[in-house]
């Protein structure tokens, strides 16, 4: 199994480790920090063919996308609710 690594990538350090993930769905996956961001990620699971280049890719890719998504304004939610009463009716 690959040891951790750290890169840097468009001016951003990579801070990348192998940890066991004790939540489903459990086992060993990469988990990333990235400099000037507080959230780690674990977007991946460890597989028999990862190389340092391979698992760089994924997380450069996984991270730019995500900043991408960041960057989009939200989308309107729509706000359910119970309708209203109906209108009384008038006594004849």
């Amino acid at each position: 199994m690959m040891q951790g690594f750290t890169f840097e990538h468009d001016g951003r350090t990579y801070d990348c480790t192998v940890e066991r993930r004790t939540a489903p769905p459990a086992g060993w996956w990469w988990w990333f920090a990235v400099s000037r961001d507080q959230q780690r990620y674990a977007p991946f699971e460890v597989a028999a063919g990862d190389t340092q280049g391979s698992v760089r890719a994924r997380i450069t890719a996984y991270y730019e996308n995500l900043l991408v998504v960041r960057a989009r304004p939200p989308e309107p939610r729509f706000r359910f609710s119970r309708p209203g009463r109906p209108p009384a009716q008038a006594k004849s």
